[in-house]
């Protein structure tokens, strides 16, 4: 038995190190194709500092790693059990796959001009003898081969003579069973580790390609594998868009027709519905365009808000700015993530991921910085995230974005900032603003959108902090959290910054020609999972606050609300009119019917949950329906069949008008290698 498990256990050994010695030259031969990569494509007279190619180079390798390391977990499966040759022939085939895949990913960025993206997969939908014979005639396919042959023959040379000098086999003879043993253990962790990218921080993800400001940097850092592999990924993660019925169905409607006429919208043929999406009341004559800033902050829960005062400060510098703003208390976000909620306030859109495939490359009409431009405005798109995370740094470009700044830029412009797990701190995001806002042309009204990050796990902040002491028995909400105190600290941290800006706009040149917006992306986890139902209101609820000279509140601002009304309130406000979707109401105007389906007072969640002022229930589930609201529900607190249809129908118009607009679209712009 003992000699058996010995057997064992030197076999796995032999295995994993077989693994590594077959990762250690395929890392070096991806990275030398990456070399290759940056010197053929390096632009003339292009110029940035030596610091961000060694960054560059080094996330490559990071990336190698984890894809080589990768194939060596898997390769366990049968390297132990192999004979020498077999083992040869095996680390033959991967590098020749990893390699090719990165040629190819050379040739793409030379099409394209951009790595390996969805795009790729036209091979299949295109006419792919067309795309075959355009690959034959346009790329140097032999040669590429022959490279692809050549590099893999001294990647496996190298492993050879490797195994050669440092044969498993005969250092396994002398050993004993129990070093075996740990030397599996070892070397097994370390692979895993490897694969996984990184020792402390999350594995190695998208958004950790973006370490410079220079995208031509950044497009370096994927190999082939890991380009494919996120090309994939946004490929299943994009919807199928042919269907343009699908989500009306989904809601009861068999047309778009159907659903607005529940709305009291024109619905004699789709045309008109679309039209009425889109329809907006005249802006007096003369409304001067204003800037809008637009703040979505990370985490940025309203229950904090509940029990803000001297001896429980959530709020900082904001606190007092409230007396003279907007304040929406019973507000809900789309989603339960940023990016999702990013997209449903900037594309109208309940469909999510909608711009990680194709459909972010082509501009979307309706887009909110689509509308701004149009009407004037110079847009700009400023978080303190490294923009390659969702593909931002391309999207946004694509959606009317005049400028994205993320960390990179920040850092760039301050040398002081440092890089953390998300990006740089927020401090930086209020100081390159307050500069930029100070410098805009009076002229020239500017639309800017701010996505925060420091309010996020694992709450890390500054070193120069100061933590502010807190009566922690004023909280009356859930304590089951660990992080609750730290993230009441980098709540507040996030929020002290947005007050002490708008402090600095109130008091400046730009006070009366500025409006500002903040809400949050989502709901904080850490907060609680608010199974009680007297709570359960809350577990969407993050605040919705308007600053800016002349804004009248109305009788609104404690009635049911969600991102869906941000921009048909704002929009007004600045002066900003143009084709953006009416996705919800205008929290500004106070004369409301009651009877009025399309300004109802009632929230939505993207994912297909709706509050009224009684209660929240999941569309088209009667049973689903929980009384809870800010206020103490009624006595005859109960489900009401005619909010839902309406909300059911305003969810599926939104869902419709977004497949029927891209599908059309996508048929003026098919993808094609020959585009």
């Amino acid at each position: 038995m003992i000699s058996f498990f010995s057997r064992g256990v030197g076999a796995l050994l032999r295995g994993i190190w077989r693994a590594w010695l077959l990762i250690v030259p395929l890392v070096l031969a991806l990275s030398l194709v990456r070399l290759g990569q940056l010197a053929y494509f390096w632009p003339t007279g292009f110029n940035v500092p030596a610091s961000d190619v060694a960054m560059m180079a080094f996330q490559g390798l990071r990336f190698d790693l984890k894809v080589s390391a990768i194939a060596g977990v898997l390769l366990l499966l049968v390297l132990p059990w192999v004979s020498g040759r077999v083992n040869v022939r095996i680390g033959a085939t991967v590098v020749f796959l990893y390699v090719m895949l990165s040629l190819v990913n050379l040739h793409y960025f030379g099409f394209y001009k951009t790595p390996i993206d969805s795009l790729v997969f036209g091979l299949m939908e295109d006419d792919t003898s067309a795309v075959l014979h355009t690959i034959w005639h346009d790329f140097p396919v032999i040669f590429t081969l022959l490279l692809g042959l050549a590099l893999s023959a001294a990647t496996v040379a190298l492993q050879h003579l490797l195994l050669k000098r440092l044969n498993p086999d005969t250092i396994l003879q002398t050993r004993h069973v129990a070093l075996k043993l740990s030397c599996v253990v070892i070397a097994f962790f370390a692979l895993i580790f490897a694969g996984k990218g990184t020792l402390r921080e999350m594995a190695l993800q998208r958004q950790h390609i973006t370490v410079t400001t220079s995208q031509f940097l950044n497009d370096m850092v994927p190999n082939g594998v890991i380009a494919l592999k996120y090309a994939w990924d946004s490929r299943g993660l994009s919807q199928n868009l042919q269907n343009p019925l699908a989500g009306l169905r989904t809601m009861g409607f068999d047309s778009p027709m159907a659903a607005a006429e529940v709305l009291g919208l024109p619905h004699h043929n789709e045309a008109e519905v679309k039209a009425a999406l889109s329809a907006h009341a005249a802006l007096p004559a003369g409304t001067p365009k204003k800037n809008l800033v637009f703040f979505l902050m990370e985490s940025w829960s309203a229950e904090p808000m509940l029990y803000q005062g001297p001896k429980f400060d959530v709020l900082g510098r904001l606190a007092p700015t409230l007396d003279t703003a907007c304040h929406f208390s019973n507000f809900d976000s789309a989603h339960g993530g940023t990016h999702p909620s990013l997209e449903a306030i900037l594309f109208s859109t309940p469909i999510t991921p909608l711009t990680l495939g194709d459909v972010g490359r082509k501009p979307i009409p309706w887009a909110i910085a689509q509308v701004a431009r149009q009407a004037g405005y110079k847009t700009l798109f400023v978080s303190s995230v490294r923009s390659g995370w969702r593909d931002l740094n391309r999207v946004l470009k694509v959606q009317g974005f005049d400028e994205v700044v993320d960390a990179n830029t920040l850092k760039e412009a301050y040398p002081d900032a440092e890089l953390g797990l998300w990006g740089v701190w927020d401090t930086y995001v209020f100081k390159y603003l307050s500069k930029r806002l100070a410098a805009q042309p009076v002229d020239k009204p500017i639309f800017v959108f701010v996505l925060t990050s420091t309010n996020h796990p694992p709450y890390d902040l500054p070193r120069d902090y100061q933590r502010v002491p807190r009566d922690m028995s004023l909280w009356r909400g859930e304590t089951s959290s660990e992080f609750l105190q730290m993230n009441l600290d980098s709540y507040h941290y996030a929020a002290d910054l947005l007050g002490g800006f708008v402090q600095d706009v109130q008091k400046g040149p730009q006070k009366d020609r500025t409006i500002i917006a903040a809400t949050g992306d989502h709901n904080v986890r850490s907060f609680g999972v608010y199974a009680e139902p007297q709570r359960r209101y809350l577990v969407r609820q993050v605040p919705f606050v308007i600053w800016g000279a002349g804004a009248s509140c109305g009788p609104q601002r404690a009635l049911p609300a969600s991102h869906r009304d941000m921009f048909s309130t704002l929009f007004p406000l600045a002066g900003i009119d143009g084709q953006y979707i009416n996705a919800g109401r205008d929290l500004l105007r106070s004369n409301v019917s009651p009877d009025d389906p399309v300004n109802a007072p009632r929230a939505m969640f993207f994912t297909g949950e709706a509050r009224n002022d009684q209660g929240i229930w999941q569309l088209g589930n009667k049973s689903s329906f929980v009384c809870s609201s800010a206020q103490k529900p009624a006595a005859n607190c109960q489900f009401n069949a005619l909010d839902d249809q309406q909300e059911r129908a305003r969810f599926g118009l939104l869902d419709w008008n977004v497949r029927v607009s891209l599908k059309k679209q996508s048929a003026i712009a098919p993808q094609s290698l020959e585009r």
